[in-house]
């Protein structure tokens, strides 16, 4: 079965299909936006043209206001003219119009900075200032690397946020949203922003919390390239006038507030395991700069091959599997953790549901385009020598790290809060977090096509072998009651 996996991949494999379909037809996938729901009614076409059973899109509870840039245009028009690369904040507002305005440099997006300039914000675009640096690209260090494989048994706890960390962001974020609705108070017209990070025209983009109740709609937001942002900025240290047109039209959607996951299931076979159930998945959100390729369509592209390529072999799994792609985890893991809320239980209280006993894993790619090379055990070291075994196969591939550390801050989580088995594969970074991570660049052409198919191969004998076990996964003992770590008391 292993050969035979390998050679569906290899000969006839659809990775390109779906991830062209995923990208450009779809097209970014921001939670309940239109190219969310685009998504949505894609997949549902594609799983049942699969012949998958039980293909829905289920509700994981409310989110709030969809949101999509109708059109954008902004252009230096003085000193002189010319093009400015920028995006709007997601769930930001609009421009009444074109407009065209003065420029003004705000020291810090605080109250004691707009205080200071006191009038003078009236009818103004405003410039957040960054500091002046000039340094390239970390002293020139490659945008993408994939691990050695010595690496890959010691990698230590990777993308791990505390309760406590992520807690400490909900009052910033409180205040960075009431400060902007002082900005449109005091008569400002846009607020130009930028980051640090990178150079080259890459620009990192996430959103407002202007989705949520109880969080105001600004007045547009958009991020610069930095480029275009320290010029502007230069210009202005040395007084000379600076003007900006633009016209930001964006939309928000309130027709349907709900969150949606897509389901799909292969069903079991045998008549006393096909009740239990593996599961698979990754995030089908997206942020809207890009057409969220590498985070995470790439985790989606895979876990949909999967279930291509084990339909494609008629496997008849003694086990139902079951692909889940989440909504909302680009704003705390909304989407798994509500589906998790309604399946399994709550961590907060413990008072768990008869399906968790019957879950036997998840199984959950989310960390960008590079190959599978290996899984993190999440401190089960009772799967070790399951997994060393499952990853033998594999070994000419690339696959060969099993580590006991843990990865964070996506869906894999809200299972292993109840105490299911919940896992991300370890994957080579690539160019994932220096380029491609919440960025305009997050496209199609920054998938590696390759690295994609060797992690299907690999998942979907993780897959097939943990449905046709004889027994569940071993579990971890049971945490004690507490709240998930993105059981939050407002957007995060």
């Amino acid at each position: 079965m292993m050969q035979q996996i390998k050679d569906e991949e290899k000969n006839h494999s659809q990775i390109t299909w779906i991830a062209h379909n995923l990208t450009d037809v779809c097209g970014a996938r921001l939670t309940n936006s239109p190219g969310y729901n685009r998504a949505l009614n894609w997949l549902t076409e594609t799983f049942n043209n699969w012949k998958l059973t039980n293909v829905n899109k289920e509700p994981w509870g409310e989110f709030g206001k969809g949101w999509s840039t109708e059109s954008v245009y902004i252009a230096l028009k003085q000193p002189y003219y010319q093009p400015v690369i920028a995006y709007p904040l997601a769930w930001s507002g609009s421009t009444n119009n074109a407009i065209s305005s003065e420029v003004i440099l705000l020291d810090k997006l605080d109250s004691a900075s707009i205080d200071k300039l006191g009038d003078n914000i009236k009818g103004k675009i405003v410039l957040v200032k960054l500091p002046d640096t000039t340094k390239l690209h970390s002293a020139f260090v490659p945008f993408a690397k994939r691990y050695d494989s010595s690496q890959l048994d010691t990698l230590p706890d990777t993308y791990m946020l505390t309760r406590e960390e992520i807690t400490h962001i909900m009052p910033a974020k409180k205040r960075g949203n009431a400060i902007r609705l002082y900005l449109q108070q005091k008569g400002a017209l846009a607020i130009l922003t930028s980051n640090t990070s990178e150079r080259d025209g890459t620009i990192f983009v996430s959103g407002t919390q202007g989705y949520a109740a109880g969080y105001g709609v600004t007045i547009p937001q958009l991020m610069l390239s930095l480029e275009d942002h320290l010029k502007i900025q230069r210009l202005l240290v040395d007084k000379k006038p600076v003007a900006i047109e633009m016209n930001v039209q964006n939309k928000f959607y309130t027709d349907d507030l709900t969150g949606y996951n897509m389901i799909g299931e292969i069903e079991g076979t045998d008549p006393t395991l096909k009740s239990e159930v593996v599961m698979l998945g990754g995030h089908l959100d997206s942020w809207h700069s890009g057409t969220g390729a590498t985070d995470n369509g790439a985790g989606c592209i895979v876990m949909m091959e999967v279930m291509r390529i084990l339909k494609a072999l008629n496997v008849q799994p003694k086990r139902t599997i079951r692909i889940a792609l989440w909504g909302g985890e680009e704003q705390g893991l909304l989407g798994s953790f509500g589906y998790v809320k309604k399946h399994f239980g709550n961590p907060a209280d413990m008072n768990l549901k008869p399906e968790q006993k019957k879950i036997s894993a998840y199984y959950n790619l989310d960390n960008g385009s590079g190959k599978v090379r290996g899984i993190f055990l999440q401190n089960n070291e009772k799967l070790r020598d399951i997994f060393k075994a499952w990853l033998a196969p594999f070994a000419d591939m690339g696959a060969t790290g099993i580590t006991k550390s843990n990865t964070g801050s996506t869906d894999h989580l809200s299972f292993d809060a109840v105490g299911i088995p919940g896992f991300q594969f370890i994957q080579d970074p690539l160019e994932y977090e220096t380029r491609t991570h919440h960025s305009n660049m997050d496209t199609y052409d920054h998938l590696s096509i390759e690295d994609l198919q060797q992690a299907a191969t690999v998942i979907a004998a993780f897959v097939y072998n943990t449905a046709m076990r004889n027994e569940m996964l071993p579990r971890k003992l049971l945490s004690a009651p507490g709240r998930f770590v993105f059981d939050l008391d407002g957007p995060l």
